[in-house]
């Protein structure tokens, strides 16, 4: 295990044990070994895949410190949903559902979980096909996945019956959430990102369907 991974997780973290640090390892490792199969990420960032994908997705796990029950859409190759599902296992009572569409992106997260234990069940299924499956999550991530728009309509069922979004976006952050104003109305507080100045986490909650959609 590299002292330097460990160290950085320890900056984004409030804790994390040595067991987590070397289960991150390893599901970095599983990730590499997987993504020479399908295709789990872009190839320009694997040469960054900790910083980039690990520790971007691991910074979340802080920003809701009692939450116990998340739910990831559109999970791919594991970012934030596996990545949340190991730091899960340090939160009593700490669970995760993970909702992928994608046949082969979804045995990759069976196995990521299954290989360490962690507490997720993972949804080979559209979205919209789980809106009655899952039910009372406090927190819901998504990770490159729609438009802020296009995500406020998949967790809808959720968002509107008091779950809170944590939506990792980038640079164009500001235009999705003016264009999604039309339709919709929400809490929002907008967290820096830990990893990329230009990137943000969209913590979004009371949302409502404005009338004029």
């Amino acid at each position: 295990m590299s002292a330097g991974r460990e160290k950085r997780l320890q900056e984004v973290l409030s804790h994390v044990s040595r067991e987590t640090v070397d289960n991150l390892c390893g599901f970095e490792e599983l990730f590499r070994k997987w993504s020479k199969a399908i295709n789990l990420a872009s190839p320009s960032t694997l040469d960054q895949l900790w910083e980039r994908h690990i520790v971007d997705s691991a910074q979340l796990f802080d920003m809701a410190p009692n939450a116990e029950n998340w739910l990831d859409l559109g999970s791919g190759g594991g970012f934030p949903g596996v990545v949340l599902a190991i730091l899960l296992k340090e939160r009593p009572g700490g669970r995760i559902d993970l909702v992928e569409s994608n046949g082969k992106k979804a045995a990759f997260l069976r196995t990521a979980i299954g290989q360490f234990s962690a507490p997720g069940t993972v949804h080979a299924a559209r979205i919209d096909a789980v809106w009655t499956k899952i039910r009372n999550p406090e927190i819901i991530t998504a990770r490159a996945l729609a438009s802020l728009s296009d995500l406020f309509v998949l967790a809808e069922p959720w968002l509107t019956t008091g779950a809170t979004a944590l939506f990792q976006k980038g640079r164009d952050y500001r235009r999705e959430i003016e264009e999604s104003r039309d339709a919709w109305t929400f809490d929002l507080l907008e967290r820096a990102s830990v990893v990329d100045k230009d990137s943000v986490v969209l913590q979004i909650s009371n949302l409502r369907r404005t009338g004029l959609n």
